[in-house]
């Protein structure tokens, strides 16, 4: 989507809060939201990434686009701790006002054979992709509710709705979290709130190119590996966190306030939908 053909102010007067903002899909969300008019509190446990993240964004936003574009603010937050989460999402509406938007980005990937891992493998990856979700959830959609208003978009997985090879607690975590918001949906939907979840494949970020093994990466990935049962990407296109951010953005806002409850998959046909 071009500059021109955004709809720009229609997050104005509006405050998100964002996990995992640092870099990849996160920062691609913020910078999103903030573009739109979104007042955001950018979150994530990598103070110093943070930081550089929200001076990029900041120097995006001079010129003719600062008369639309909201504001960035960074929170310090690890979304594991159940207590630092109530703490920062206190802190964040007394600073900034009541959370109107919720996107849980933030997430961790161990791969290894499911027989292989480790009991910590398996915690960690929960604890953050999962247990993240519901702290997050529990903290700011209880007063969303009582507004009568509100959207949370977890950013899950293409992974957690088919198999993947060597991807087992990661792809469960993501199942799980998809899960939770889905419920959530379900018990809040006669309050005005609406949950749902976007589903990436294979994305340019920092995750996506640790799994590579040399400049033949990516074109491995868009080709596919029958040998680990991955179909490859009909697009032929990794896709940037741009792309996720669009889709994001558009269920966090009114062109899509009667959907609710659902599971977007962005991977450009990979997972054959």
């Amino acid at each position: 989507m071009t500059e021109s053909s955004r709809p720009r102010g229609e997050f104005d007067g509006r405050v998100a809060l964002v996990t995992g903002a640092a870099q990849g899909i996160g920062e691609a969300v913020v910078h999103a939201l903030a573009a739109r008019g979104a007042t955001v509190a950018a979150t994530d446990r990598a103070a110093g990434a943070l930081a550089e993240s929200v001076a990029r964004l900041a120097g995006d936003h001079d010129g003719e686009r600062a008369r639309t574009a909201g504001a960035v603010v960074p929170y310090s937050l690890d979304v594991t701790d159940g207590d630092d989460v109530t703490r920062t999402v206190g802190r964040v509406e007394r600073e900034l006002g009541p959370v109107d938007i919720l996107v849980n980005v933030a997430g961790i990937l161990r791969t290894g054979p499911a027989l292989d891992l480790t009991d910590e493998d398996w915690a960690q990856v929960f604890a953050v992709n999962t247990t993240g979700v519901f702290h997050l959830s529990r903290a700011v959609v209880s007063g969303m509710a009582a507004r009568g208003a509100g959207s949370v978009v977890t950013v899950a997985s293409n992974a957690a709705g088919i198999p993947r090879s060597g991807m087992s607690a990661y792809a469960a975590s993501k199942a799980a979290a998809v899960a939770f918001t889905k419920c959530l949906g379900l018990e809040v939907a006669d309050r005005g709130v609406r949950c749902n979840a976007v589903c990436p494949g294979s994305t340019d970020t920092p995750m996506q190119r640790a799994l590579w093994d040399g400049p033949s990466g990516p074109q491995r990935v868009i080709a596919g590996d029958v040998s680990s049962h991955r179909t490859g990407i009909p697009l032929g296109r990794i896709a940037d966190p741009e792309d996720i951010a669009e889709t994001v953005v558009f269920l966090a806002s009114d062109r899509a306030r009667h959907i609710t409850m659902q599971d977007i998959y962005v991977d450009g046909g990979a997972t054959l939908r």
